[in-house]
């Protein structure tokens, strides 16, 4: 069983108490969202909520491993069978660009957590973190190997990638104000995609990839 949360009697309204605190906790943090007010959004009643999830902290960490479980399901799907280096790296992308457009609090809760430093950070870095920033960089590390990728760092073009990506949604509230549009409507979220998608491959791809003799790409040595 997670650490956030209990055994679950009635999943819709644990989910829709879930979702609510998603909202408050990004909007608010821990400490100023209320759990009153968290209740009433998720048309629960408070003592519901405590049954389900103990206190505002368990709650709060249930949004978190909830969140992390799904960008697990996303970030770590397995790539077609002999899929080069840069069709792993786009479904990659895509996987993420993906799981954002639909979790837009994600990048604003995380933010909250590292900015904050509390003591919790550590089991989020360690449990989710630094697995999926691994294997990002072990993607970037097999297109460099096989020629099909600039000889680039693979750190910091996954801190590039990452900040591109996220940066968009976690703005997304502020920069609605600036640029006079909704930058999470549907064709908005499509031209941030391509957009993305464009840079990193100008930025990143071999524009003529490096050829082993068999004229297959490169293999790592």
């Amino acid at each position: 069983m997670k650490l956030g949360r209990r055994k679950v009697e009635n999943p819709a309204t644990a989910r829709r108490i879930l979702a609510a605190a998603e909202r408050h906790f990004a909007a608010q943090g821990m400490a100023g969202a209320r759990t009153d007010e968290i209740a009433a959004d998720a048309h629960a009643n408070k003592a519901m909520l405590y049954y389900y999830f103990g206190n505002k902290r368990r709650l709060h960490r249930a949004v978190l491993e909830h969140l992390f479980r799904q960008l697990s399901k996303v970030v770590y799907s397995p790539p077609a069978p002999d899929a080069p280096p840069r069709d792993r790296l786009r479904a990659w992308v895509n996987g993420y660009f993906d799981f954002l457009a639909t979790h837009p609090n994600y990048p604003r809760l995380v933010q909250r957590e590292a900015m904050d430093a509390t003591p919790k950070i550590e089991w989020i870095a360690r449990d989710y973190f630094q697995p999926f920033f691994k294997h990002l960089t072990g993607l970037i590390a097999d297109g460099v190997s096989a020629g099909e990728f600039r000889d680039i760092d693979p750190r910091q073009t996954a801190f590039t990638m990452l900040g591109a990506a996220a940066f968009y949604f976690a703005s997304a509230p502020v920069m609605r104000t600036i640029v006079g549009h909704d930058l999470l409507a549907a064709n908005a979220l499509e031209a941030r995609r391509l957009a993305l998608l464009d840079f990193i491959e100008h930025g990143l791809f071999n524009e003529h990839p490096k050829r082993s003799d068999k004229g297959s790409p490169a293999r790592p040595r």
